[in-house]
């Protein structure tokens, strides 16, 4: 099942013992090669987690009326660390750690907005195709647009969902390249910044701030990131 050539033995406490967490679950095996699918789309491709789940379920149920549940990005992205260490781990630290430097750079020069950084630059997954996910906070999104429009930034707008769930409009975002990376801002206001700020059920940080970033960049590299940050 899969697609991983030889899957490497893990230790009692590795997170593939999750494929065993339910033995009654009849489901599970199917969910299981779901995400790995999914984990390939997103290492592979860079598509983001929905879009990657809902595809993995094709490819894998095919026109099967079998209704199966999808795993969560929680599982998810354990496969994608996994993919990236069998597959990419010669090369997706240093492409982590230069994505985290740009984050960081523009960061600063957006600092006036509140930055924080979230998505897979943040959590140690980003491979190849990855891009850099901020948030801002700021009395209008037209401020931001118009501060990157004075620094000769082109610009594209879309909408992403809010942070708080579908119950809240989503908020502008804000699209473009910095050092030839792609940069996507999500454009909140000021009032949203302490919901921003609370983390998830389990502890794990969804967003990190400048001086959060720069503690990150200053710790020693130890190979790849198992459960960052």
């Amino acid at each position: 099942m899969g697609f991983y050539p030889t899957r490497p033995a893990f230790p009692a406490s590795g997170y593939h013992l999750a494929m065993t967490n339910n033995a009654f679950d009849d489901e599970q095996p199917l969910r299981d090669e779901i995400a790995i699918a999914a984990a390939r789309l997103v290492a592979q491709d860079g598509a983001d987690y929905s879009t990657a789940k809902r595809k993995a379920a094709r490819q894998i149920l095919g026109q099967s009326n079998q209704h199966v549940g999808l795993p969560d990005n929680a599982q998810i992205e354990n496969e994608v660390r996994l993919y990236n260490a069998l597959f990419l781990g010669d090369t997706q630290p240093a492409r982590l750690r230069r994505l985290r430097e740009i984050a960081l750079d523009i960061m600063e020069e957006l600092e006036q907005f509140h930055p924080y950084l979230t998505g897979a630059v943040l959590n140690g997954t980003a491979g190849p195709h990855a891009e850099i996910h901020l948030k801002l906070f700021a009395d209008s999104a037209k401020s931001v647009e118009i501060f990157l429009l004075n620094k000769n930034i082109q610009i594209d707008l879309s909408e992403t969902p809010h942070f708080r769930g579908p119950r809240h409009d989503n908020v502008e975002t804000v699209s473009f390249l910095w050092h030839d990376e792609g940069v996507h801002a999500a454009l909140y206001d000021l009032d949203d910044l302490r919901g921003a700020l609370k983390p998830k059920a389990d502890g794990k940080i969804m967003r990190l701030d400048s001086v959060g970033l720069r503690a990150l960049l200053a710790l020693p590299e130890t190979g790849a990131e198992e459960e960052q940050p």
